[in-house]
């Protein structure tokens, strides 16, 4: 396994730097000769070409013209796709690789290598500083990419598709175009589930430790817990929502706002396990027993969920099977085969375990 850092710098790669190539009329052009003829980005031309929104009407028509003159889009040479299929896989993931990242990353090495590909491993969060998806379709070494919950815009993913460069993505942190392949959870539906058990159990005012803000699995999880609510007949209080990071001490602190309100939750759901140990630990400090007292559950079922007592009732994301899924995908477009299915969501299950019970009284 190579790991590769910031130290890459495509500017200095003969290939990555050859953005002008020479425009013979009637001849089948790539998504780059189009940019390049009409002065326009990647990543513009790519909408067009999608017919999505948000293109100037002028813009549009010198994309369209331009690719009349050149007969349409020309399929990758075979060539390209043949070195692509024998090279190594990009594998970036810019966090700390423990729990649940460290689970996916596993997950995807071990199927890499039990295809015999290479694996670059670009991880930590100081890769999130490193600018490495421009010139990652120039490099010799790399045939494809898994991109895991990429901190990259949604432009930058477009203009890495737009150069017929094959890649995955998991988790993603915003929504992706259809074009673009990508492999997560089913987020809505775990959060929906965990909130109908709380509501069996007969609570009703359910405080909320969410992810980070604007992150589509966070949106998710909260439109999956308004629903079963809505369901309930209960109109969900923004005063019991609190976002926030996905660490122990960032879901203690957001307990401890919970539980200090006039008229306290009678369960937290945390939308991590890490935000629900520091719940519990909150709870703790305020004297409450769980689930005598207060109901605790967490998202993800990593192994932290089955160390606290009582245990924690959670959802079980497939994580594993998230890396081997992107592996088979992306294998797929690597060898220039056609993938329908490019938004791929698996199931989450609920995992009932100590750590949630009748509503109090």
């Amino acid at each position: 396994m190579a790991v590769d850092g910031p130290g890459y710098d495509a500017t200095h790669d003969p290939i990555a730097c050859n953005s002008r190539e020479l425009v013979i009329p009637g001849s089948r052009a790539t998504v780059r000769d189009i940019a390049s003829e009409t002065g326009v980005s990647i990543a513009t031309v790519s909408r067009v070409l999608n017919g999505q929104a948000h293109v100037a009407a002028h813009t549009r028509s010198l994309v369209m013209a331009a690719l009349e003159r050149r007969g349409g889009l020309g399929p990758e040479p075979r060539s390209a796709q043949g070195r692509r299929a024998r090279a190594g896989v990009y594998v970036r993931c810019p966090y700390v690789l423990t729990d649940y990242f460290g689970l996916i990353v596993s997950s995807v090495a071990q199927a890499l290598d039990q295809q015999n590909i290479p694996l670059i491993l670009n991880a930590g969060e100081a890769a999130q500083r490193s600018s490495v998806l421009p010139g990652l379709s120039a490099r010799t070494d790399v045939g494809g990419a898994i991109l895991i919950l990429p901190p990259e815009t949604g432009d930058d993913l477009v203009a890495l598709r737009a150069d017929g460069f094959p890649f995955v993505v998991i988790d993603p942190r915003t929504k992706v175009p259809r074009n673009i392949a990508s492999v997560s959870a089913a987020h809505f539906a775990g959060a929906r589930a965990i909130t109908s058990h709380l509501i069996e159990l007969g609570h009703r005012r359910i405080g909320v430790i969410g992810g980070p803000p604007n992150w589509l699995a966070s949106d998710a999880r909260l439109t999956g817990h308004t629903a079963a609510m809505a369901e309930a007949g209960v109109l969900p209080s923004a005063q019991l929502f609190r976002p926030t990071e996905a660490t122990v001490e960032h879901g203690y602190r957001a307990a401890l706002e919970l539980l200090d309100l006039a008229e306290p939750p009678t369960a937290l759901i945390g939308f991590s396990d890490k935000s629900a140990v520091g719940a519990l630990r909150a709870a703790a400090e305020r004297g409450l027993r769980v689930p005598d007292d207060l109901s605790v559950t967490g998202f993800d079922d990593i192994d932290l969920s089955q160390a606290t007592h009582p245990m924690l009732t959670t959802v079980r994301q497939p994580l594993e099977e998230m890396g081997r899924m992107a592996v088979s995908l992306l294998r797929r477009l690597m060898n220039g085969h056609e993938v329908e299915a490019l938004h791929i969501e698996l199931a989450t299950e609920l995992v009932i375990r100590g750590s949630t019970g009748p509503v109090p009284g």
